[in-house]
């Protein structure tokens, strides 16, 4: 049999189709608009990823036999904020996860409802990108269209909903909406009410791996597929991306290095950092997982390569950083060019050259950009070790990973070794792995993992070079703390 994985990103859909046995079978991206209507906004319309779904799976199917698909699961960028009315059309454009709009909202939930009785209701603290300060940014400036919302749903509930009928999301993804309350993995009527919205209007809650429906017949016959076709609730990108790396269980790690960059720390067991500057969310697999989310990873480098430089060549740009240069760097990049997350929680926070001279060449810049995004994730690490988590082996995927300058930089600057997997199709895998489980191919998540995800290479740091870029961490860590007043003054 046959599975569709859907990874809903942020600039595109990518659709593969896996045989049981984890083989690829094919695959196929679809491109959509992003709009930033002011600056620090984000957003982007749910029929444009309708369309690019339904367009896109016969194109995947084509040369396959239709009959033999058996499920579909999908991974979809978390906390955008999806509003239906009563006819279930879409009612504005979704606010994303990366949109910086909401933070006089962030500011009401953080300091007037309070931090602490955020995490005792939700595990987590408000973050600009989550959807809960969005529906309050909503309600504030848009009351005509707030007051038509029937249906809430993030981005890949609405893919779900198109080929279903059914209102759904996972504990995963809602984990990201300030919600549900995590350890107790259902909504929170206290959250709901300062929300001003009520139970009826949030989707039904599943695993990850459950099946929610099927096909719709209208949908089965335009996608050329039968109606008994499986849809499972699927994940949040980074669970996903996490199951499709095989990151499930106690402890284990996955660093993604996509439009954003995580570090995801699977646990059997609920968990919260006291100071929430890391997630405390439930995983795919039916337990929990910690995470620490930088806004802008592999993003800060196509900023710099395509609008900066105006080149595509990133190979190219990265072939004069030799290795007598890593750790010998004299310029710095902090990566808050969408304001930052994890664990600073700064909407203010930008993106900044520290250390410019007169001789710093293209190729500084770039290293500069690399380091400081590998940098940005070890601040998330360092919250983790503060917490007791010692961590000494990560999976890593996502686009960054497949520079092999990058993931040198990333395994000396955390001092961890790396595990690249054999097939790194992230959040996409993931989906159809989700599917397989909710088909009955295998019993759990656990298992699908255990069949199906095996290592191709493994990064280890060089003592060396580790101790250096050891001193270069403890200078970068210094640099925002010194722009964070300016950085408020600059954008009053």
């Amino acid at each position: 049999m046959l599975y569709i994985g859907i990874d809903l990103g942020t600039s595109a859909v990518k659709l593969l189709l896996m045989d049981g046995e984890g083989a690829i079978q094919n695959i196929v991206s679809r491109e959509y608009p992003l709009e930033f209507p002011q600056p620090g906004w984000s957003q982007q319309a749910p029929e444009d990823w309708k369309k690019a779904v339904l367009e896109g799976v016969p194109e995947l199917l084509r040369g396959f036999d239709a009959s033999q698909v058996a499920g579909i699961g999908a991974g979809g960028q978390m906390h955008g904020l999806v509003v239906l009315d009563r006819d279930d059309n879409v009612i504005r454009p979704a606010i994303l996860w990366n949109d910086g709009r909401t933070a006089r909202q962030v500011d009401y939930l953080n300091g007037v409802v309070g931090k602490e009785k955020l995490s005792k209701l939700t595990a987590n603290i408000a973050f600009a990108g989550f959807t809960a300060p969005k529906i309050l940014w909503m309600r504030e400036n848009e009351p005509d269209l707030f007051a038509r919302i029937a249906k809430i749903m993030l981005p890949k509930d609405y893919i779900n909903y198109i080929l279903t009928g059914v209102h759904c999301t996972d504990y995963s993804d809602a984990s990201g909406m300030l919600l549900l309350d995590v350890e107790h993995k259902c909504w929170s009527k206290e959250m709901l009410d300062i929300c001003g919205i009520t139970e009826e209007q949030m989707p039904r809650l599943f695993e990850s791996y459950e099946k929610v429906g099927t096909l719709r017949p209208e949908i089965a016959k335009e996608l050329g597929l039968p109606e008994s076709v499986v849809v499972c609730a699927g994940a949040g990108d980074n669970a996903a991306a996490a199951v499709g790396t095989g990151t499930v269980g106690e402890g284990a790690c996955n660093i993604s290095l996509g439009t954003s960059g995580t570090v995801f720390i699977s646990s059997e067991r609920f968990g919260v950092d006291p100071h929430n500057a890391l997630h405390a969310f439930a995983h795919a697999d039916g337990h929990y997982h910690l995470m620490g989310c930088m806004l802008s990873a592999a993003s800060c480098n196509k900023w710099l390569m395509e609008d900066i430089f105006k080149t595509a060549d990133y190979a190219g740009e990265q072939k004069d950083i030799t290795p007598d240069k890593l750790g010998n760097n004299h310029v710095y990049f902090l990566p808050y060019l969408m304001g930052e997350r994890s664990p600073i929680n700064d909407t203010d926070a930008r993106g900044t050259f520290t250390g410019l001279t007169m001789d710093t060449s293209r190729s500084d810049l770039t290293q500069a950009v690399l380091e400081g995004v590998a940098f940005a994730i070890r601040d998330s690490f360092e919250v983790a070790k503060a917490l007791g988590i010692h961590i000494e082996r990560s999976k890593i995927c996502g686009g960054g990973a497949k520079s092999p300058l990058w993931k040198a930089m990333m395994a000396n600057v955390l001092n961890i070794q790396l595990e690249i997997p054999e097939s790194e199709q992230g959040p996409g895998m993931g989906g159809a792995m989700l599917a397989m489980v909710a088909c009955g191919l295998y019993p759990s998540v656990a298992d699908a993992c255990a069949k199906l995800v095996h290592t191709a290479e493994t990064v280890s740091p060089d003592p060396e070079l580790a101790a250096r870029y050891e001193a270069r961490y403890q200078q970068f860590r210094k640099i925002y703390p010194a722009m964070r007043e300016l950085f408020a003054q600059l954008n009053r």
